[in-house]
């Protein structure tokens, strides 16, 4: 890496990097959470290769990822972005990412475009739960990563601390290739291990020495425990043996052995950088180290029928296999979709399949069309510069795919595959909202379906019961970027109102009633009288109608009508207003007569009946209750329990779940869990996810359902 080869090849501002071969293009992401530096990283690493004059700040609004309103204003990565560089005539497309939960969508397409992950730490602030977590997936699919302890420079900065952090919880094979030499709080450079070199940056040029004997006992022992790292994932099984006997081992042949390491996801160095220190290194670890979309595993590709398909590599002239990794909207440039194309190769104009996702339960429809590619651009933040083509293993934006959404599979027309999609989190916080105007309401669906095709993990709902539109969201923060979108990017405002959870009722007690539905206003007449048992069922027991009349008092042909009656009552509810369910309805008597009686006054008779029994005894109030599942670090399991039983909730045990996690079953109300996805966040932060499923109907308590049915 530095030691190797310490020239670069700067590139040219301005214009769109390109590629045609797989073997010369690296897709990396960038990892962290909020505020570790990954954004202030890609503007050294543009600045150091020369794609842009000068880095910018985040404080300042003028970095080039950073570049919609809403990351400007809240100075943090909402969106996925790429940003391709050229560094040693290998293009290098570093993807940033969100490093707030609420995105996390985002974050997961990323990680399906890439093939290494880049994990960012501040040197001020360590890791949080969401980068473990994160890293763990990682490991358990493979991917190369590699650390970069940015903010080296911060006055609380602790890159020892960090870097013992990074060790323990990342677990083996973490090991710093460089250290940084702080003099009086200042940067000044960066020592290589491998090398024993010192790469003074103290003239904003790097330029190489030999350190002090004052580092030498320091670059001993981490050199040391960094050799023997590489030597235990070498494929040269006789290295440790000379190793331990002393013999010194080329410093050439550690530096393949380690590149082929990483590029294995075996091995993961430990970088660091600050202000104008540690961008050449980091992109000589992305170009040397980090495999190419060649050694990258091909995703699972299927037929539209499902079947598996073998075969198919990452080759500009095999078929097209591309997949739509983000999708935005523009009210003036319409739809752009970000493309990380796996084989083939794709040319402006040329027509594609456009296959569909299976999210169709989230709003998101499937898809199985054929579409023309508009334009081809090469983004480097807002910024789309064209491009002639895309080769396997880029990444490139197509213009003008108007039916193509996050998640679909492009591939060619003769021959339509889909490529299994990415794990998306399923949003778990309700959020109700109506138009302000009625202007608004008339651009609000168009408007949102640009959203939903945007984001996966947003969810559309139109509740039939509760008459309420509800954006089911990732959270607040999520919430709040959905809402400015809709006023900033189309026009249209909207207002949160209160989510109502739909409730139930059901008779408290059996009872007998009738239903009179009698009237004589001169011409022809209403005639029907029924006579109804009503009794409550189990939770769970539906609606059932029996039929008892004998002797012929109410005619065969009105029994049906008296049924249809009961029903239609019972969807609008006898005292709140909601449908009534676990109820059997017994028909047991009744008058009829032979002119006036008609299938719509036994109807009306029906309903009366069941109103009559409704004023005899309690009815009650029904809740739906959720099973929840909630996966918890084992340090927040207590809190997470007693935080369900404040909810209502009855906790019906645990599990453990691999190494230091554990899974926590309970019933709770929904009543009690409409923010829970915001609050299970806080408790465990932001390392606890949960799962809902509808259970069943209870009782609502007394004193609950006297504010519920006072509107309190």
């Amino acid at each position: 890496m530095a030691e190797k080869n310490p020239g670069q090849a700067m590139g040219a501002a301005g214009r769109a990097p390109a590629a045609d071969r797989a073997d010369a293009i690296r897709n990396v992401v960038l990892v962290g959470h909020s505020g570790a530096g990954k954004t202030t990283l890609v503007e050294q690493l543009l600045a150091a290769t020369g794609t842009i004059q000068r880095a910018g700040r985040v404080e300042d609004g003028n970095t080039v990822s950073d570049f919609d309103e809403v990351e400007v204003r809240q100075q943090r990565s909402v969106n996925l972005s790429v940003a391709p560089l050229v560094h040693n005539s290998i293009k290098i497309n570093l993807l940033d990412t969100p490093g707030y939960a609420d995105f996390v969508g985002d974050l997961r397409a990323g990680l399906r475009a890439a093939d290494a992950a880049l994990f960012v730490v501040s040197a001020s602030e360590g890791i949080d739960g969401l980068t473990q977590m994160l890293w763990e997936e990682c490991s358990q699919v493979g991917m190369p990563r590699a650390v970069v302890i940015t903010k080296i420079d911060h006055q609380r900065a602790d890159f020892d601390e960090v870097l013992a952090t990074c060790q323990d919880i990342f677990g083996d094979g973490v090991a710093p290739l460089y250290l940084p030499v702080i003099t009086n709080g200042h940067v000044n450079g960066l020592i290589g291990l491998l090398s024993q070199k010192f790469y003074n940056y103290a003239t904003g040029t790097r330029t190489e020495k030999d350190p002090g004997t004052e580092y030498q006992a320091q670059i001993e022992e981490h050199r040391g425990v960094l050799i023997e790292g590489i030597i235990q994932e070498s494929e040269d099984e006789s290295l440790m043996e000379r190793y331990l006997e002393g013999e010194p081992i080329d410093t050439k042949v550690l530096i393949e052995d380690l590149e082929k390491a990483v590029a294995r996801g075996s091995f993961f160095p430990v970088l660091c950088s600050g202000i104008g220190v540690g961008a050449q290194e980091v992109l000589e670890l992305m170009t040397q180290g980090f495999p190419s979309p060649l050694e990258h595993p091909m995703p699972e590709i299927t037929s539209l029928d499902g079947k598996p398909v073998k075969g198919i590599a990452c080759d500009p002239d095999g078929p097209l296999v591309a997949e739509v990794v983000k999708t935005t909207s523009d009210p003036y440039v319409g739809r752009i979709s970000l493309v990380r194309i796996f084989s083939g190769s794709l040319r402006p104009d040329m027509t594609v399949h456009v296959s569909g996702h299976g999210l169709a339960e989230r709003g998101h429809e499937d898809h199985d069309v054929d579409e023309r590619i508009g334009t081809l651009t090469c983004p480097l933040g807002k910024q789309q510069r064209s491009a002639a083509k895309g080769v396997a293993g880029d990444i490139i934006a197509v213009a003008k795919l108007s039916r193509a959404e996050t998640g679909d599979t492009l591939s060619e027309v003769d021959k339509p595959l889909l490529m299994t999609a990415w794990e998306t989190p399923e949003p778990l916080l309700p959020v109700a909202i109506q138009a302000r105007s009625k202007a608004d309401e008339d651009k609000l669906s168009q408007a949102l379906g640009r959203l939903v095709a945007e984001d996966p993990t947003l969810r559309l709902e139109n509740n039939a019961e509760t008459r309420q539109l509800v954006l089911w969201c990732m959270g607040e923060a999520h919430t709040d970027v959905l809402l400015d979108r809709l006023s900033k990017r189309h026009g249209v405002e909207v207002e949160r109102v209160d989510l109502r959870v739909p409730l139930r009722e059901t008779f408290g007690g059996r009872c007998q009633a009738m239903g009179r539905n009698v009237k004589q206003t001169g011409g022809h007449g209403q005639f029907a009288i029924c006579h109804l048992e009503v009794e409550p069922l189990p939770s769970g027991g539906g609606f059932e109608f029996v039929d008892k009349i004998v002797g012929g008092v109410v005619p065969r042909q009105f029994i049906p009508s008296v049924e249809k009656g009961v029903r239609a009552q019972m969807e609008r509810g006898v005292v709140a207003g909601y449908p009534m369910v676990d109820v059997r309805v017994t028909l047991y008597d009744g008058k009829a007569h032979s002119v006036d009686s008609s299938d719509m006054a036994f109807q009306i008779a029906g309903q009366l009946a069941l109103k009559e029994a409704a004023s005899k005894v309690p009815t009650l109030l029904l809740e739906p209750v959720d099973e929840l599942s909630v996966l918890v670090a084992d340090d927040y399991v207590g809190s997470v329990m007693s935080d369900l039983s404040s909810r209502r909730g009855r906790v019906l045990g645990t599990e453990p779940v691999g190494t230091g996690r554990t899974l926590v079953k309970a019933e709770v109300p929904e009543l009690e869990i409409t923010r829970y996805a915001i609050d299970l966040r806080s408790m465990s932060h932001g390392t606890g996810t949960f799962q809902r499923a509808f259970l069943r109907y209870e009782p609502l308590p007394t004193h609950v359902a006297d504010k519920v049915a006072t509107g309190d």
